[in-house]
């Protein structure tokens, strides 16, 4: 397997993008899947590696890369070092970054990839943003949310608490695992807003002409199964499939010690698969 770690997207006056891709030696152009990480995520997070492998086992390109402003570094690409950047990110920087991924896949890898089979998977938070993405960018064949959310607008402070923000100009959101306080500048919201019929979930999954699977954990608590019943709601030709006990992560956990895949997480890739060969 070609295994290429850490390629940097520079970028004229942006910040570069760190990404990764998978793939085996094929005698034929092969489909590519982008996956895109979630809030307070990175592209070495749990057993996304393992996940790589897998897809490129399957016959496929995997690229998986760290939005730009997600707190990592080009030298320091795991967890959050830069705290300032984390804090200046907004939905628009992120579906700037996904676009940007997918013209450089079309333009540094078509010698591998077959350009008209160009595949998003996003997980979380990433959920939304591929669904924004695939609504505008017509390179975009098929998606795969992966416990997508979908309303970012309820996500924000309202009232007194939002006042605060405006005032204040940041605040902070405890990182359980790093025990980092991660500052969220004002810029965020105000972005949002400005933005917000082009950053509209519903908006996006309704003009969806694409094939579309949702995938969610039963027992997901970060992100309610009642996200992915509401997607597919939107869109009457998206398919739902619920992974039974399954959690937001689906297993996995990082770091991620196991050369073997969490048994969710497992199920999630090979529904994956299968819906992207079909």
């Amino acid at each position: 397997m070609n295994i290429v770690k850490n390629k940097i997207l520079d970028r004229n006056l942006q910040k570069p993008i760190l990404l990764d891709y998978y793939h085996l030696k094929p005698a034929n152009k092969i489909p590519v899947v982008i996956f895109a990480h979630g809030y307070k995520g990175f592209k070495d997070w749990g057993a996304w590696d393992l996940m790589g492998q897998a897809f490129a086992n399957a016959g496929f390109c995997f690229i998986k890369f760290n939005f730009s402003h997600n707190g990592g570094t080009i030298d320091n690409p795991i967890d959050f070092p830069d705290l300032e950047s984390f804090g200046n990110n907004n939905y628009s920087k992120e579906v700037q970054d996904l676009n940007d991924v997918i013209e450089w896949s079309t333009n540094q890898l078509s010698d591998l990839i077959d350009v008209n089979n160009i595949f998003l998977l996003g997980h979380s938070r990433a959920g939304g943003i591929t669904t924004l993405v695939a609504s505008q960018n017509d390179k975009v064949k098929k998606l795969i949310t992966l416990a997508g959310v979908s309303d970012y607008k309820t996500r924000f402070p309202t009232g007194k608490a939002l006042n605060k923000w405006k005032i204040d100009k940041v605040f902070y959101v405890k990182n359980g695992r790093t025990q980092q306080e991660m500052p969220h500048y004002y810029q965020f919201f105000e972005d949002f807003i400005y933005n917000e019929e082009k950053l509209t979930i519903k908006i996006a999954a309704q003009k969806l002409t694409i094939p579309h699977l949702i995938i969610h954990g039963q027992n997901d608590d970060t992100v309610n199964l009642q996200e992915g019943r509401q997607l597919h709601k939107w869109n009457k030709n998206s398919q739902l499939h619920i992974i039974r006990e399954a959690n937001h992560t689906l297993g996995s956990v990082h770091p991620w010690s196991s050369i073997y895949l969490p048994k969710h997480l497992k199920q999630a890739i090979q529904c994956s698969i299968n819906f992207y060969k079909k």
